[in-house]
């Protein structure tokens, strides 16, 4: 087949996060952040690992930019340390955290890259966790406080920003299931609260930054996925009504349509009793006109009606019984098609770009010092023309940011899985870049993807 060319200006990048690469995690006046204290607490981390050392970017930022100037990246997401800007969540900005940042735009700039940055990734400070974390409205007004430092300093020269990363990981995983920090577990209204403060928070950083007269685009990532009922079952189809609206629509329907979807509201309020934290005007307030929706996707969510659980449905491990990652997600590019579809279907004229997509393999150094992914190779090829599918449907898809730029602390789940173009060894901290980053360097140098498989240049 003919290769498959993306649309001109068409942006390619990777994508990081300070937490899961930095290290540095008591250098130059950083302070604690929830993820630091939940990594400390016995249990939750996967061979008790940390973000302390990660991959070591806070020193290797040289090295590391002119390793994506060798990849063709057009752009380059990373998410920028709240702690390290406000030590506390709050008070004077810290500048030694801040010519951090200054440091690597300039280096991404020397090397035409663009530089995307995410304010939120999860680290929120633990003293405002202590204060009552997402839970509390007081926090809407120190992410603005946090957000109003950073443009202030680096607004003159990002063309793209991100407020916050996911809140339905931070909301649902946090202060719902506990698996992530804070690491609340089972109580639905905290997770409600979050969710809305943290829609609130957006709302009110991307008028910071427009009332602060920067140039470039701002936007927030959602993770997305489209669902499907394991049978034809009107329980099975109000299930997968009912699951969208937890994973999606919650999260969508506030910062592109100024209101919460009303099915839900009904749905979660015979469940957690009346949602009091949101005040008249609120809902609108998290609407301030993005000027780009970020999407992450992993995989789809086949669900079926549970009566007798919490939340009345749940999500089927065994899918659609197809390949699996090393995390157990299901592979299923044809998945991402559908969801820029229907994305582009139900918020007409909204920018969209998938900020994080990438498969997590136990990656093994050969015997040739080399690593070979071929299962990354394919994963990717076939989502990239999943979403080249996406765009010949009528999707307004502007970019595409693999995850991720390298191997990377991830989360509870510590340093087994490995999402990375770039190898880490974690012993000496050498980069070495896998088959699959050849392969992006073709496809972004090209701005095209074979669909055959035959990727030589």
């Amino acid at each position: 087949m003919d290769e498959l060319r993306f649309p001109d200006g068409f942006l390619w990048g990777l994508a990081t996060s300070a937490y899961q690469i930095e290290g540095a995690a008591r250098e130059d006046g950083r302070g604690e952040s929830v993820w630091d204290r939940y990594c400390r607490t016995p249990g939750r981390v996967a061979g008790g690992a940390t973000g302390d050392v990660a991959c070591d970017h806070y020193h290797r930022v040289d090295s590391d930019v002119g390793l994506l100037a060798e990849l063709g990246v057009g752009s380059y997401r990373f998410s920028v340390s709240w702690t390290r800007i406000l030590p506390t969540g709050t008070g004077a900005p810290n500048g030694r955290g801040l010519d951090f940042y200054d440091r690597l735009v300039d280096r991404l700039l020397e090397r035409d890259i663009a530089p995307t940055v995410t304010l939120n990734h999860w680290d929120l400070p633990q003293a405002l966790q202590d204060a009552g974390g997402w839970t509390a409205r007081a926090t809407v007004d120190r992410f603005d406080e946090y957000a109003a430092a950073v443009f202030a300093r680096l607004g003159d020269r990002v063309p793209r920003w991100i407020t916050h990363n996911e809140p339905w990981c931070i909301a649902v995983l946090g202060y719902w299931r506990g698996v992530h920090a804070p690491g609340v577990a089972g109580d639905l209204p905290a997770a409600l609260a979050a969710a809305h403060h943290l829609h609130l928070s957006h709302g009110r950083a991307v008028r910071t930054y427009r009332e602060q007269g920067h140039p470039g685009a701002i936007g927030i990532t959602l993770s997305l996925a489209p669902h499907s009922a394991c049978s034809g079952s009107d329980a099975d189809g109000e299930a997968v009504r009912l699951s969208d609206g937890y994973f999606n629509r919650w999260f969508l329907d506030p910062v592109l349509r100024g209101r919460y979807p009303d099915d839900m509201v009904r749905h979660f309020s015979g469940l957690a009793g009346p949602l009091d934290f949101i005040r008249p005007g609120d809902a609108a307030a998290a609407d301030a006109g993005i000027d780009f929706l970020g999407v992450n996707y992993y995989q789809p969510r086949v669900v079926r009606a549970a009566p007798g659980q919490y939340l009345g449905w749940e999500v089927l491990d065994e899918g659609s019984g197809g390949p699996r990652t090393a995390m157990g997600w299901e592979i299923a590019p044809g998945g991402l098609t559908d969801l820029l579809v229907r994305l582009a279907r139900d918020h007409p004229g909204t920018p969209l770009f998938v900020t994080e997509n990438g498969v997590a393999l136990e990656d093994r150094l050969s015997d040739d010092g080399a690593v070979h992914d071929p299962v990354r190779v394919a994963f990717l090829r076939d989502h990239f023309v999943a979403a080249h599918r996406a765009i010949a449907a009528g999707a307004d898809l502007r970019g595409y940011f693999v995850w991720s730029f390298m191997d990377n602390f991830e989360w509870a789940l510590g340093y087994r899985p490995r999402f990375g173009v770039v190898y880490v060894d974690y012993g000496t901290l050498r980069r070495i870049p896998k088959d699959s980053a050849r392969f992006v360097r073709e496809v972004f140098t090209r701005n095209a993807v074979r669909p055959d498989g035959d990727d030589s240049a």
